[in-house]
């Protein structure tokens, strides 16, 4: 720890620097505390260190300020002095009240695992009704997921009959159009076998009255 000088302005810089180091040191340690929660003890003690040096600095100031013999120069270090000494104060209520809320988060801990303990022998049947619980979960999704994949099995079997059904009414239309245009091309076959067989009759029939009216003309001319 910084000790103070001999003279009274040379106490007042020991303790103007012992004050930025410990607003650092308080910063820090509340950074810490609200970033991480995490407390550091080497860094209080050594900010409690240095309050308690600033303190006693004040003290010896307080004596040597007194003993100046301006009045002018002895109120402006009075008033140097004070300002120091609430201060350091100030720093002090701060670091105290850091102190309580870390031991109230100590206290706190040490509660929740005490409960944590007691409800210890309790937890082996709470995790095996949860185990028992999410196997039973784990059976009905693969319960579900079987049923699934079962129904789209059904879906995909229905949907290539659908399919087979489909190309089988397409074959039997084009059997029955083969069938039709079959049918039709044997009712002109027949119809032109008939007409054939008319214009035979015909040619026939003609032939013979040529010969009958041939035979006659003869006759007739004799």
């Amino acid at each position: 720890m910084e000790k103070g000088g001999g003279t009274l302005s040379e106490i007042y810089q020991s303790a103007k620097k012992l004050l930025l180091r410990t607003r650092d040191g308080l910063e820090r340690l509340e950074r810490l505390e609200y970033s991480s929660g995490i407390d550091s003890p080497d860094l209080s003690m050594s900010i409690r260190n240095d309050l308690s040096q600033i303190q006693s600095l004040c003290a010896d100031m307080d004596r040597l300020w007194r003993s100046v013999a301006a009045k002018s120069q002895r109120d402006l270090w009075k008033r140097k002095v004070e300002q120091v000494a609430e201060e350091a104060e100030s720093l002090k209520g701060s670091l105290d009240q850091y102190s309580f809320r870390n031991q109230r988060r100590m206290n706190e801990a040490r509660e929740r695992a005490e409960l944590l303990g007691r409800a210890n022998g309790d937890s082996s049947h709470v995790i095996r009704v949860f185990d028992e619980e999410a196997q039973a979960l784990q059976s009905v999704r693969s319960s579900s997921r079987v049923l699934q994949e079962a129904t789209s099995v059904g879906e995909a079997i229905l949907s290539k009959y659908a399919g087979q059904r489909e190309h089988l009414k397409r074959a039997q239309r084009k059997a029955l159009d083969v069938l039709n245009t079959v049918g039709l091309s044997n009712s002109v076959l027949k119809l032109i076998e008939r007409r054939h067989r008319v214009d035979q009759w015909i040619k026939y029939a003609g032939m013979i009255l040529t010969v009958i009216i041939v035979f006659f003309f003869w006759r007739w001319t004799r």
